[in-house]
């Protein structure tokens, strides 16, 4: 089991710049994935940046650029730095985490949300 807890979220000005934590607890150390993403109001949840075993980087064109996913180890942390923030940005942030358990498949893990707001 894995527990993942956000913070960071916020209110903005367009141009802004925020940055996201993820603390992940329990089986923290089995992780094999950790990501990023976001749902605005009345669309679906999408990726926004993932990180594959703490160095490979995988982001959303709509982010590249300006967004940076980063993991530490050592404090069992995600973090998402977001820079030049635009009001499209506007969603609730999820964390999550996926655990690969040989012969089981994955198992995925989800934070309870951190609200991003960028105001124009």
């Amino acid at each position: 089991q894995v527990q993942l807890v956000e913070s960071g979220g916020g209110l903005v000005q367009a141009g802004g710049s925020l940055r996201l934590s993820c603390a992940a607890s329990g089986s923290s150390s089995s992780i094999n994935v950790m990501g990023w993403y976001r749902q605005a109001p009345g669309k679906q949840r999408e990726l926004a940046a993932l990180i594959i075993g703490g160095r490979s980087t995988n982001y959303a064109d709509s982010v590249k650029g300006r967004f940076t996913i980063s993991r530490d180890n050592a404090k069992n942390t995600v973090y998402l730095q977001m820079n030049s923030l635009k009001p499209e940005d506007t969603a609730v942030y999820y964390c999550n985490a996926v655990v690969m358990v040989p012969g089981q498949g994955a198992y995925d893990y989800w934070g309870q949300g951190t609200q991003v707001t960028v105001s124009s």
